[in-house]
């Protein structure tokens, strides 16, 4: 079976995928897109046109969350709660990440103030449902390591560009959030899961945009 990951280097759904495939030491190829400017062939195999998609063999798999638990369940599955309760939280929860996904791009992309707060605010308060809702680590589920991690790690990398300098996270305010994103971001395969460039492809990203988060990074 060959497994061949389409990317796009700054996508933090493909980014989840990678971590899952890098923790469990599965091979896999992986092909970089521009989203700007997709090649033909990928507007033919993925449905939604966006990434990730995961080619098993001949087959087409989309959306990160589904990929991710078939990479675990290929493998063992071990990064899925047995329990069909719990199983189903993890996977609320993984969706809540998606979600915050969502608004701390339309926060680092807002061209304003008034925009960049409202999404901030947001953010900040679904951080704080995220601390009321981790125990005492150090995983999202306690000692096991799970796909909720591998979910969440996306949105803590993009959070700590620019040396944390435009960080939502306040270690004050969410010191288990805080240090959970420092326990992840510390392990191999969430760091080799980015591109040596990320942070200046993300940074420039920002700045083409026109993001008025920038403005922090000069004072």
């Amino acid at each position: 079976m060959s497994l061949h990951l389409i990317s796009f280097k700054t996508c933090p759904f493909v980014q989840r995928a990678v971590i899952t495939l890098k923790h469990k030491n599965i091979d896999f190829d992986i092909t970089y897109i521009d989203l700007a400017d997709p090649p033909d062939w990928f507007l033919e195999l993925s449905p939604l046109q966006k990434v990730p998609v995961l080619k098993v063999d001949d087959e087409v798999l989309f959306e990160s969350a589904v990929i991710n638990e078939y990479l675990d369940e290929i493998t063992g599955g071990e990064l899925q709660p047995r329990d069909p309760l719990a199983r189903a939280k993890n996977r609320a929860w993984v969706e809540f990440a998606s979600n915050m996904l969502g608004n701390l791009y339309m926060m680092k992309m807002s061209k304003d103030e008034e925009h960049y707060l409202r999404y901030r605010g947001r953010l900040e308060d679904l951080l704080q449902r995220v601390e009321k809702r981790l125990g005492d680590g150090p995983w999202f589920n306690g000692d096991e390591f799970s796909l909720a991690d591998t979910a969440f790690a996306p949105l803590f990398q993009q959070d700590s560009v620019a040396q944390g300098r435009l960080s939502v996270i306040d270690a004050t305010r969410t010191p288990k959030v805080a240090a959970w994103a420092q326990r992840l971001l510390a392990l191999p395969e969430v760091r080799d899961s980015v591109v040596d460039e990320f942070e200046d492809l993300y940074i420039a990203a920002l700045q083409k945009n026109g993001s008025y988060n920038l403005l922090q990074l000069a004072t």
